[in-house]
C-alpha cells in the first residue's frame, strides 16, 4: 500500500467570524492548517497512510496542532517540537465584490528556525512511497528552503514519487529577499509530479508565458528544462464574484493533454485549501491506478467539494469523489 509524506510547515488559522473584516468584532474562528498538511489530512481521509513531517514549537499550540493531524489519521512521528512560535495566518472571508484577505504572521516560527537537518529522512521516509512538497516552505527563509531541498532530494534518492506544488508566495520570498528561481529551479530537477500554472512555472525558469496558449508553452518549456518531470497539473478558474465561480484542471504528459470540468460553484463557503484537495485527489487517483484522465477528475471534484467546506483542509470520501457530478440531486441523504 501507498505511503505518502508531506513536509511543510503547520499553521494556526485566525479567521473573522462570517464574512467579517479583521475585527470587526473582537473574535476569530480558530482551526489548523498549512498547505502540506491539508494535502496529508486530505489523502488520510480518503484511505491513504499519510505522515507528516514538521517542526512545531514546544508550547500548547504544538501540541495542539499534532493532536489535529492525528486526528484526521494523520501519523506525526516526526513532527518535531522546537524553538520559536507557532506560524499564524488570519483570514477575513470576502463578499460579492469585496475579495477575502491573507495576512501571514509566519516570522521566527519554529518551522522557519529548525536547522535544515532537523528531519532524519531516513527514518522519516522509511516505507513511504511518495514524498509532497510545495513552494511555501521554501519562501519561509534560507534554513526552510534548504530544509526543503534536502527533503527532495532525500525523496528522489530513495526512489519515491516527489510531487511539488508551486504555492508561489511573493511576499515571504521578499521578506527575507530570497532567490525564487534559483531555489526553485533546484527543486524542480527533482520532481515527477509538479501542480503549477504557467506563472509558477515562469517563476522557476526566470521567464513569463503570456497568451492564450500560455500553460502548454510552460508546460513544454519545463519539460524540457527537467528530465525527471512527468506530469504537469493545475486548475482552472474564472471568478465572477468571491462567491460564484468556475472552476476546471488541464493535465499535461510530455505527449498527451488532460481537460477536467469546468464546474460551476455558487455560494462558496471556503476556498481556502482549494489547490491542496486538488493536489490530493490528483495524487489519490494516480495511486489508484485510476490513470491520468480519471485522476484529473477526481482532483477536480476534491478541489469543488473543498470549497462547500470550512476550514484549511479538503475532507471528502472516496465514494464523495466517485460520485461527484454523476447525478444532480441535492436531496438529504437519509
Amino acid at each position: 500500500m501507498a505511503r505518502i509524506v508531506c513536509f511543510g510547515e503547520l499553521l494556526l488559522r485566525l479567521g473573522a467570524p462570517g464574512r467579517e473584516r479583521l475585527l470587526q468584532s473582537p473574535r476569530f474562528e480558530v482551526c489548523y492548517g498549512g498547505a502540506e498538511a491539508n494535502v496529508a489530512i486530505a489523502l488520510a481521509r480518503l484511505g491513504h497512510p499519510s505522515a507528516m513531517a514538521s517542526v512545531v514549537p514546544r508550547n500548547e499550540l504544538g501540541v495542539a496542532a499534532a493532536g489535529e493531524l492525528r486526528r484526521h489519521g494523520v501519523d506525526t512521528r516526526h513532527v518535531l517540537e522546537g524553538e520559536g512560535r507557532m506560524g499564524l495566518y488570519y483570514l477575513a472571508t470576502g463578499a460579492m465584490q469585496r475579495p477575502s484577505e491573507v495576512l501571514y504572521d509566519r516570522a521566527d516560527s519554529a518551522f522557519a528556525r529548525a536547522e535544515p537537518s532537523a528531519i532524519d529522512w531516513s527514518r522519516a521516509l522509511e516505507g513511504a512511497t511518495h514524498l509532497h512538497l510545495s513552494g511555501v516552505s521554501p519562501a519561509l527563509g534560507a534554513r526552510a528552503a534548504e530544509a526543503t531541498l534536502r527533503a527532495a532530494r532525500a525523496g528522489r534518492a530513495a526512489g519515491l514519487v516527489v510531487s511539488f506544488d508551486g504555492n508561489y508566495r511573493q511576499k515571504l520570498w521578499q521578506a527575507w529577499d530570497g532567490d525564487p528561481r534559483a531555489i526553485l529551479g533546484e527543486l524542480l530537477a527533482e520532481i515527477d509530479i509538479l501542480f503549477a500554472d504557467q506563472r509558477d512555472i515562469g517563476v522557476a525558469l526566470g521567464r513569463r508565458f503570456e497568451g492564450n496558449d500560455a500553460l502548454s508553452e510552460a508546460a513544454a518549456t519545463a519539460f524540457g528544462a527537467y528530465p525527471r518531470l512527468a506530469r504537469i497539473a493545475t486548475t482552472i478558474r474564472t471568478q465572477h464574484d468571491v462567491d460564484r465561480h468556475e472552476l476546471g484542471a488541464v493535465l499535461l504528459t510530455r505527449s498527451e493533454r488532460f481537460k477536467a470540468g469546468p464546474e460551476t460553484l455558487a455560494g462558496i463557503v471556503d476556498r481556502i485549501g482549494a489547490g491542496d484537495a486538488f493536489a490530493a485527489g490528483v495524487l489519490h487517483g494516480f495511486i489508484e491506478g485510476r490513470g491520468e484522465g480519471e485522476s484529473l477528475r477526481l482532483g477536480l471534484a476534491s478541489a469543488c467539494l473543498k470549497h462547500a467546506t470550512p476550514g484549511d483542509a479538503g475532507l471528502a470520501t472516496p465514494a464523495e469523489l466517485d460520485a461527484f457530478g454523476a447525478e444532480r440531486r441535492y436531496d438529504v441523504r437519509r
